[in-house]
């Protein structure tokens, strides 16, 4: 463990609420939805049509742009409805699940015997290309490129965040299956990332043909993007492939078991959640599945973690790639003197504006109040002491907020999601939505760029 990078800046949001390591149930899905709004970029090609029968690993949709990648379906079951939006753009598909869990059979194989090229199609048949997010811009995997290196973050700093050795347990073959077929599929290194505390006691601790790093640091030293910067950064023209531990076994079981398999261990968490454990769920289940663990008081339902999460609400769906959901209370008041009143002993400040800094250790009920409005945005180091990350994170927000190309590139769009500047989000003064503006900039780089 000589190779351990201590990240100095940071911030972990000190957020009440975190899931016990217990298992509460198994959620049995009535009705799952497979959401092209959770991928980056995609022009979705709808391939079936309201009461047809799917199995999983179905194809419900593609890319028009790639057709070869395909979005198949979670469950088994009837296509229940297709959701369309403004200028009938698909938001998502929903399938009524059937209970029997039938899947489509893709063959039970193993890495030695196949070629790049058979896993390579594998994936794509089965749906789980779906799951290598290409950087920069945080789109599915081109097949076509060819990327330097691919990276997996082994834990999450993300305010309490979903345990991946929890959630990954006993699952140490899956996850060697999915590495070495990664590796033979591109025949780019395969580097894994680990919590330098508890890294040795990792599902993905031990693996073949992967090269290990190991962090020290408040969030977002778990963000693959933050990791990336440090052991390899992108520079313009390379790509490098990302994939999160709980796909990677997801792609393992396809490989040993040939079925598609999307469970997973959900971590309910946030101070308003009625419980604070975990739940056995598939991708794509409907919020509505767990509604027992949630209050009828005016709370924000988030797939994610609070920091980068969507606000799905009680109607939303389980996103794609998502382990947690966050329930928190709505703002939805005024502050009577706000930060005039220094006292404020309920209050987290990053700022130490508060006496909170006096107990380090204590956990917050915060909410979504952001305690102000938005205001003129000036230059702060303040963002520079949460970002691990040697770029200028205010002239890069500037440059997306003025679709200036150049500066984008200048100042580090090529590195960075709106995940990993979420921290600058949460301690900006003038109220700015970084995540917004930076996902904003990556539209236009997509459109005018790639």
């Amino acid at each position: 463990m000589s190779n351990i990078i201590k990240l100095r800046k940071g911030l972990d949001l000190p957020l009440e609420g975190a899931a016990e390591k217990k298992v509460l149930m198994e959620v049995n899905p009535d009705v799952v939805a497979l959401k092209p709004t959770d991928f980056k970029g995609l022009v979705p090609k709808l391939l079936v049509k309201e009461g047809d029968s799917v199995k999983a690993g179905t194809a419900l949709f593609a890319d028009k742009m790639c057709p070869e990648i395909q979005f198949t379906s979670p469950v088994s079951g009837t296509v229940q409805s297709v959701i369309r939006g403004e200028k009938r753009k698909l938001l998502a598909v929903t399938v009524k699940a059937d209970g029997k869990m039938e899947a489509e059979d893709f063959g039970k194989h193993k890495t030695e015997t196949m070629s790049a090229q058979d896993i390579k199609t594998l994936l794509l048949k089965s749906g789980l290309w779906a799951s290598i997010i290409q950087r920069p811009y945080g789109i599915v995997a081109k097949p076509d490129a060819t990327p330097k290196a691919i990276f997996i973050s082994g834990f999450n700093t993300a305010p309490n965040a979903a345990s991946v050795s929890f959630s990954l347990e006993g699952q140490q073959k899956y996850l060697q299956a999915a590495v070495s077929a990664l590796a033979k599929m591109t025949g780019a290194p395969v580097h894994v990332s680990l919590c330098a505390k508890s890294g040795k006691n990792s599902p993905l601790a031990g693996l073949n043909n992967v090269e290990y790093h190991y962090f020290e640091g408040k969030h977002p030293a778990g963000n693959v993007g933050i990791q990336i910067h440090h052991i390899c950064p992108i520079r313009k023209g390379e790509t490098v492939w990302t994939v999160s531990p709980v796909m990677l076994a997801s792609i393992g079981k396809l490989l040993l078991e040939g079925r598609v398999d999307m469970s997973r261990l959900v971590a309910i968490t946030g101070p308003e959640a009625g419980a604070h454990a975990y739940v056995k769920a598939t991708a794509g289940m409907a919020i509505s599945d767990i509604a027992a663990y949630i209050p009828e008081n005016n709370v924000r339902i988030i797939s994610g973690d609070v920091l980068s999460g969507t606000n799905v609400g009680r109607e939303g769906y389980l996103g794609f790639q998502d382990t947690q959901i966050s329930i928190i209370a709505e703002g939805d008041y005024y502050e009577m003197f706000g930060w005039m009143n220094p006292i404020r002993s309920k209050q987290f400040s990053a700022s130490r504006s508060y006496f909170s800094w006096l107990c380090p250790k204590k956990k917050y009920n915060m909410d979504t109040n952001i305690h102000g409005g938005v205001r003129a945005f000036m230059f702060n180091n303040i963002y520079g002491d949460v970002l691990p990350m040697h770029i200028f994170p205010v002239y890069l927000c500037k440059a997306c907020m003025t679709s200036d190309i150049d500066k984008m590139e200048k100042y580090g769009i090529y590195e960075v999601l709106p995940e990993d500047l979420a921290t600058c989000e949460y301690v900006c003064p003038s109220k700015i939505e970084w995540q917004s503006y930076i996902s904003a900039g990556i539209d236009l780089m997509l459109k005018e760029m790639a």
